[in-house]
């Protein structure tokens, strides 16, 4: 009975945070910058580090440096970067919740592209509608290591 908890709590631990991913594309930020064919509507989940935040008149823009997904769809910070996109919410959106360097997920369709500026670079910015969006807690990728061990004894942190 307690070996059937533990591996219960283990495998808990890496559940995904956007569930509905039945209609995900495999499709990267970069491959939509560099022209590949991908079709406006397409769903995609992406995520990364916020560089950027613009409440316009009825909806948000939100600039991120993509990076792959983790099991549990955090994005993986030390890995490389997989290009820009740029996040369309609707409405207004607070920036204190979006605030500059954090991390979050995004399940959203492609609506087309934008030409833009990174530093004196042209770049073309994939805009993605944001379906579902998860905002990671600061440090979260300090996180990651196991909580659940075994031994006998008092520890002391």
């Amino acid at each position: 009975m307690f070996l059937v908890l533990v591996l219960g709590l283990i495998g808990g631990c890496g559940a995904p945070v956007i569930r509905d991913t039945t209609h995900v594309a495999a499709v990267r930020p970069l491959d939509v910058q560099q022209g590949g064919p991908i079709a406006d509507g397409t769903e995609v989940l992406w995520g990364g580090r916020i560089v950027a935040f613009d409440n316009r008149a009825d909806h948000a823009e939100i600039e991120v440096v993509a990076f792959p997904l983790a099991r549990d769809q955090s994005p993986l910070a030390e890995a490389p970067s997989e290009g820009r996109f740029l996040l369309v919410l609707p409405g207004y959106v607070e920036s204190v919740d979006y605030a500059v360097g954090r991390h979050l997920t995004v399940r959203g369709v492609l609506a087309g592209t934008r030409d833009g500026q990174v530093q004196e670079h042209a770049y073309r910015y994939p805009l993605v509608r944001g379906l579902d969006v998860h905002v990671w807690p600061w440090g979260y990728m300090f996180d990651r290591r196991p909580r659940v061990s075994i031994g006998i004894g008092v520890g002391i942190r």
